[in-house]
């Protein structure tokens, strides 16, 4: 198993300096992650630095996801996953965290303790390994076939249960042996645009406002007059057939001049 050779943040905080950090006693297995967040002027430039500075360490880039807007760079961002070897771990970060990326809008660090559960993963596959190798020796000793077929069926478990254990313990050796640090690189802030300085009205801008306001006035008067047309025909005709009416009841109550009055 590999040690966990560099230094961490003291206590895993957070919003320290990797000045704090401290050299790993010796035996003790560590696993070292950190998040650090840039704004850059250009986020292709930015992710080529780091790429640079990591495998210079004799670290990797294990994961990377860019997007980039070469009409609008504020848009662009990129995240990448780099691991970094335990022992300049602290070397390497302080590098990152420098000018040479861009501007640091935050860094978060952790180091998590795994001694004991690399202990108990190296005793376990020991412990599998002296099983197989009992089974193994048995195995020349059994005397009739469903001896033979208990045994390996034994053996079969024992080396599953192995492999298990293996690919469990390879993963806590890279993870000792390799810090991780996850970057996201951010584009520059968007410039704000300029603000034009509106010109004092003038007589144009007097006449067309005018203008304006007097084809709008008009068109208000137009639809109005159009929406009350019709009632006024209604009401035209209704007035003057009563007009009519009462003309025709005003002459029959008339009386009739007599013969004597001529």
């Amino acid at each position: 198993m590999h040690g966990a050779a560099g230094s961490a943040r003291a206590g895993g905080g957070s919003g320290q300096s990797s000045g704090a950090a401290r050299l790993a006693p010796a035996g003790q297995q560590l696993i070292y992650t950190a998040q650090l967040t840039v704004r850059a002027q250009n986020v292709g430039t930015a992710v080529s630095r780091a790429t640079s500075i990591v495998t210079s360490a004799g670290g990797y880039v294990s994961d990377e996801n860019a997007s980039a807007d070469p009409s609008n760079p504020a848009r662009s961002s990129a995240t990448m996953q780099l691991k970094i070897p335990a022992a300049v771990y602290p070397g390497t970060l302080s590098e990152l965290t420098g000018a040479h990326l861009g501007r640091q809008l935050s860094l978060q660090e952790q180091a998590q303790d795994v001694t004991e559960q690399v202990a108990d993963v190296n005793s376990q596959v020991t412990s599998d390994e002296a099983a197989i190798a009992q089974l193994r020796a048995l195995l020349t000793h059994a005397g009739s076939v469903a001896d033979l077929l208990s045994v390996q069926n034994q053996i079969n478990s024992e080396e599953s249960a192995l492999e298990a254990m293996q690919a469990q313990q390879s993963a806590l050796n890279h993870e000792t042996a390799y810090a991780t640090v996850t970057l996201t690189i951010f584009g520059p802030l968007a410039r704000p645009k300029p603000a034009h300085p509106k010109s004092p009205p003038g007589l144009a801008s007097g006449l067309s406002g005018g203008w304006h306001a007097l084809r709008v006035t008009v068109s208000w008067l137009l639809a109005i007059a159009g929406a009350i047309a019709p009632f006024a025909a209604i009401v035209a005709v209704i007035g003057y057939l009563g007009y009519r009416a009462r003309r025709w009841f005003t002459r029959r109550g008339r009386p009739r001049p007599s013969p004597a009055d001529n």
